[in-house]
């Protein structure tokens, strides 16, 4: 019995009520379907966004591949950094592509390295210099963010649309209680001041 007394007071603005305006029943509506919406909505951008991010970086790894190449010039000692991070600097290096044309190109290498030193760049199917892509782990995780994203954004979408409409409705409710007041006010006697 106690949980249908609960059943019922959630939905007080649906059930009947002589007190219950249209606006009311309008604004349990907008509230409904805004939760549906965050909710369906919500789920389903993010599984997109993140299923298409992860076939962007599937084949990304499909495409790339790494190739030895050689250092064209001297990069600058390596200086010294706080938490052994690797410095880059960007260099012009050659490598051969997989029919046999030479390229010259500029990525990033390690600093400290001499010319005709021996690198590895990475290249996509068209033998251009590109970035390494990213692992299947880092894919997944970076997916997951943006799936994560996605599904906050389209929330907040849908909230904001949902607040908008309930503030229009607030403002008719306030513009019909200021119009039936100016109707019953008088009839009550003396006005305040």
């Amino acid at each position: 019995m106690g949980r249908n007394r609960r059943l019922k007071k959630r939905l007080w603005r649906l059930r009947s009520n002589p007190l219950r305006r249209h606006d009311d029943i309008v604004e349990a509506w907008v509230v409904l379907v805004m939760w549906a919406v965050v909710l369906v909505g919500g789920a389903l951008s993010g599984l997109v966004t993140f299923h298409a991010a992860d076939e962007v970086f599937s084949a990304q790894r499909t495409e790339r591949h790494s190739v030895q190449a050689v250092l064209l010039t001297d990069t600058p000692p390596l200086s010294s950094t706080v938490g052994g991070a690797r410095d880059l600097i960007k260099a012009d290096v050659r490598w051969t592509t997989a029919d046999g044309t030479r390229r010259t190109g500029s990525t990033l290498v390690e600093t400290g390295k001499k010319a005709g030193s021996k690198v590895v760049v990475w290249v996509n199917a068209a033998g251009n210099l590109t970035y390494e892509p990213p692992s299947r782990t880092d894919a997944t995780l970076e997916s997951a963010v943006l799936g994560l994203t996605a599904t906050l954004a389209f929330a907040g979408l849908a909230f904001g649309t949902g607040a908008v409409a309930r503030y229009r409705l607030d403002q008719r409710r306030i513009d019909s209680w200021d119009t039936e007041w100016k109707l019953v006010g008088p009839s009550w006697g003396r006005k305040a001041a």
